[in-house]
């Protein structure tokens, strides 16, 4: 589902079930995240669906790229794979305002 970033942020911070999900590349991640993310890229093909698909579907997944395109894909993937609850970041960590940190 596409949401907007303030309420992707409020609920991806409320939400005791959240994970945020980038799904860009390892170059991107490295530019810089949204705090409390984790990386599965999304462009690794079938090693995103591997990743995927360890994790917890009962979870509530917060998920974003560059600019919305991937992380869109990413979640009709992860709706096939039977994730019920996963939310599109519209426009991505481009048109992104919240805060931004390094991975570590």
């Amino acid at each position: 589902m596409d949401i907007l970033q303030e309420q992707w942020w409020q609920g991806a911070q409320e939400d005791e079930n959240a994970v945020i999900l980038d799904v860009r590349t390892e170059g991107e991640w490295n530019e810089g995240i949204i705090p409390g993310a984790m990386h599965i890229d999304i462009y690794k093909g079938q090693g995103f669906i591997y990743q995927v698909d360890e994790l917890d579907k009962t979870k509530n997944y917060y998920i974003y790229c560059r600019s919305g395109g991937r992380s869109g894909q990413a979640c009709s993937i992860m709706q096939q794979m039977g994730f019920a609850n996963t939310y599109n970041l519209v426009g991505g960590i481009m048109e992104w305002n919240g805060p931004i940190v390094m991975p570590e």
